[in-house]
């Protein structure tokens, strides 16, 4: 078991759902990176996935997709990000999952990328502009330091790609919860329990739920038919805005799902 996947284990295992928030690395500057992830570490948040802001955010929203505009802006890149989480190593006790996009880690050079992530504390890798189909090489290069390769799988993925999606994914099974981009939404297809049963039955990792997540009541929701959430634009938004005490809501909510959801 790696890792990641038993970060996870360990907080079903304590009764709670996984919670996993999305951060935009140097929004606001680089300088904010370590006080954002040691005040999410402190609120008991099961992972951390740290996103790269990058010029051409297929997967993301406009609140991601602003967020990254203010962290480029800020002179933010791949490198001086893992060179920052390097320098703060020993205070990180979370696993680490960087979300970017192909083009970054291909001009890092993939050995040199993997080998600076083993240095920041990464164990985990989201690439949405890598397919199934394409993702060996990623696996092939990352696995042998101990980075996992986390796959995404759709609503519209039919059930035997949604096997192999599973069985290739590592630490865990990012289901999108919406047919579209991140965001935050106000409600979610009706088929989702069926979508989400199918999934954790193909897999033998843990499933969490992403993609327009932002509200305690939705995380409660999507946390009864998953093994937890990732949240991304409601932190960043509440980071940006500076209100700790809307992300402590949404971690919150993380916590006893399991005696929740059997209400």
């Amino acid at each position: 078991m790696t890792t990641l996947q038993q970060a996870i284990e360990q907080t079903k295992i304590a009764g709670n759902k996984a919670f996993v928030p999305y951060i935009m690395a140097g929004d606001g500057g680089l300088k904010t990176l370590k006080p954002t992830i040691l005040k999410l570490q402190q609120m008991g948040v099961t992972a951390i996935e740290v996103g790269i802001p990058f010029t051409d955010p297929v997967a993301d929203g406009p609140t991601i997709e602003q967020a990254g505009e203010r962290a480029l802006a800020e002179g933010v890149t791949l490198r001086k990000v893992l060179e920052n989480l390097a320098s703060f190593k020993e205070e990180i006790h979370v696993p680490l999952v960087v979300m970017t996009y192909f083009n970054p880690v291909l001009t890092f050079g993939l050995e040199a990328f993997a080998k600076a992530c083993v240095a920041g504390g990464v164990k985990g890798l989201i690439v949405p502009d890598v397919p199934l189909e394409e993702s060996a090489v990623l696996r092939t290069t990352l696995n042998p330091y101990g980075i996992d390769i986390v796959q995404l799988v759709s609503l519209t993925s039919p059930p035997e790609r949604i096997a192999r999606i599973a069985a290739a994914s590592q630490g865990f099974v990012y289901a999108i919860t919406v047919n579209g981009i991140t965001g935050a939404r106000t409600s979610f297809a009706n088929d989702l329990q069926d979508h989400f049963a199918r999934l954790r039955e193909a897999s033998q990792i843990p499933v969490l739920a992403g993609f327009g997540i932002s509200t305690p009541e939705q995380v409660v929701s999507m946390g009864a038919l998953s093994d937890g959430v990732i949240v991304g634009s409601a932190i960043v938004t509440a980071l940006h805005d500076g209100k700790l005490e809307k992300i402590e809501a949404l971690v919150s909510a993380s916590k006893g799902v399991f005696q929740k959801s059997t209400l």
